[in-house]
């Protein structure tokens, strides 16, 4: 008995240890036994088919009812194309194009233009309201009417201010590149050319150092941004210390500039097709760059940067924009029964430009490439007179109208008031 007592106090604390270490066993047995119980219990109630209907329910309203597509249209696009991208089914695409189908612009998306869907998210996923840009003060929106098929239309036009900008610059480049260095937007440095284009050779007239002044309208929205440009109301350009004034005045026929004696500067065809080029190669014999030999170049070469605007010459109808083997991309314009032009080399056609569209003067019609024989980027230009090719650059061009009468008086009114505003912005610079 001494013995076992003298046993159990030498191994007392061993033999403590060792009923702490068993019941902790046990413990962690029966927590590890009732966890995966749990666990088990938990998988069987996720399992559970109201449940998962319940948390299908609500994580499908968790979900917006509605959003938004916005789609920009790349070149080549069509409506459906456009309607592919906005993740709908054929039937809402068919009902789409019915609806929307008998209206022109939807024939004519340009690269650019943006348009936007607002869909309904609830199964099936339907389309309540299109949102079309037609210009950048005009939008076109679609509503869908409540529980049809069919759609309500509207137009949005923007309230823009509108802001008289006067500039002045010295030609230290090109008209073009001066221009811009005052922050004048290309489509008015476009159309400024455009207007001195009848009587203006902008590679010889304009020297270094020449000036021009021009007052035009801006259209801003509510942010104070430019969306849109005007009228050229006054230009002037200042070559070797003389003066061309041009005002914009109204006639029966619409707006058009005249000089200062009331003469207009529209005439039949523009000097020049293309603003800030250089004449490359004139009209007449020549060593042909491609083929080596002398060959009579019936036309008149302005080099200029890739992608340079080139404007129709005058008003008229296009019969030819195709490619035109040695002279590559090209577009021919029938004017009247005297004068035709023909445009060659081309990288890419205006927008809508084809055969048969009737153009305007002054409206781009192409860009400048080196597309077919050609050893760098230029316009190819020819005039033909009768069926005759001459020399564009040395043609006498019948000159344009002179007012008369209550037009002039009303035209010299005009032109006091522009004087006017223009001392006024001089004034406040």
């Amino acid at each position: 008995m001494i013995k076992i007592n003298k046993f159990f106090r030498n191994n007392l604390y061993p033999f403590i240890l060792g009923i702490i270490v068993f019941i902790t066993i046990l413990i962690l047995n029966f927590y590890s036994i009732n966890k995966n119980f749990q666990k088990q219990k938990l998988f069987d109630s996720l399992e559970n088919i109201y449940l998962k209907k319940t948390s299908n329910y609500i994580i499908k309203n968790l979900k917006p009812k509605f959003s938004h597509v916005n789609i920009e249209i790349n070149k080549g696009d069509n409506f459906e194309k456009v309607l592919s991208r906005a993740n709908i089914s054929k039937a809402e695409k068919e009902i789409i194009i019915k609806n929307l189908s008998k209206y022109k612009f939807i024939k004519k998306l340009y690269q650019g233009q943006k348009i936007s869907f607002k869909l309904d998210n609830t199964e099936p996923i339907k389309i309540v309201e299109i949102n079309i840009q037609i210009t950048k003060t005009k939008n076109a929106i679609f509503s869908r009417i409540d529980g049809l098929n069919k759609f309500d239309y509207f137009e949005e036009i923007k309230n823009l201010e509108k802001v008289i900008v006067y500039k002045e610059a010295e030609i230290t480049k090109s008209l073009y590149a001066s221009a811009s260095d005052v922050k004048i937007k290309p489509n008015i440095i476009i159309e400024f050319a455009r207007i001195y284009g009848f009587q203006i050779d902008f590679q010889r007239d304009i020297w270094k150092n020449d000036t021009f002044q021009i007052i035009y309208e801006n259209f801003l929205d509510e942010n104070g941004k430019i969306l849109e440009t005007g009228n050229i109301l006054y230009a002037n350009l200042n070559l070797q210390g003389k003066n061309n004034d041009l005002y914009i005045f109204e006639t029966k026929d619409g707006y058009e500039h005249f000089d200062k004696y009331g003469k207009s500067v529209k005439k039949s065809l523009m000097k020049t097709p293309i603003n800030g080029a250089r004449l490359s190669s004139s009209f007449g014999m020549r060593k042909h760059p491609i083929l080596g030999f002398n060959k009579m170049h019936r036309g008149t070469d302005f080099a200029a940067p890739e992608g340079t605007p080139i404007m129709a010459s005058g008003d008229g109808k296009v019969i030819r924009a195709r490619w035109c083997g040695g002279g590559g991309n090209c577009i021919k314009i029938y004017h009247n029964s005297t004068y035709s032009t023909v445009y060659a080399h081309l990288k890419n056609f205006g927008r809508g430009i084809k055969e048969g569209v009737r153009v305007k003067q002054g409206q781009i019609i192409g860009y400048v490439g080196s597309t077919g024989m050609s050893t760098g980027p230029h316009l190819h230009y020819e005039v033909i007179v009768n069926g005759k090719k001459v020399n564009s650059q040395t043609l006498k061009l019948p000159s344009g109208k002179i007012l008369k009468g209550d037009e002039r008086k009303k035209f010299e009114v005009s032109k006091i008031k522009l004087n006017v505003l223009k001392s006024k912005l001089i004034n406040s610079l």
